[in-house]
């Protein structure tokens, strides 16, 4: 491929016209027999909280009977969802979490 010296090229970044994935909430539901150290230790376990953190997320659940874990894209939010699930079934607690798109 050759260019004359005397053109000039001018090349432009073209605009993505791919919207960003969409992004999901996964959510803590408040239950009354899940004891409140399990969700703590949920919370550290799969959303890499420290205690603190997980603390303030396990009494929003308890007070307002909801809690956001994190957001995530769909793939990562279902692998989330599926994990707390499994290791509280595992645990005999009735734990639910689900997930919503943002």
């Amino acid at each position: 491929m050759t260019t004359r010296d005397n053109e000039d090229v001018v090349l432009e970044a073209e605009k993505s016209k791919l919207k960003p994935p969409p992004m999901f909430k996964v959510i803590l539901l408040n239950d009354d027999f899940t004891p409140m150290d399990f969700v703590v230790a949920v919370l550290q376990t799969f959303f890499s909280m420290n205690r603190e953190q997980a603390m303030q997320i396990m009494l929003q659940v308890h007070m307002d009977g909801v809690g956001v874990c994190g957001v995530y894209p769909n793939d990562v939010a279902i692998t989330k969802v599926e994990q707390v699930v499994t290791f509280a079934r595992q645990h005999q607690h009735p734990l639910k979490c689900v997930m919503e798109e943002t």
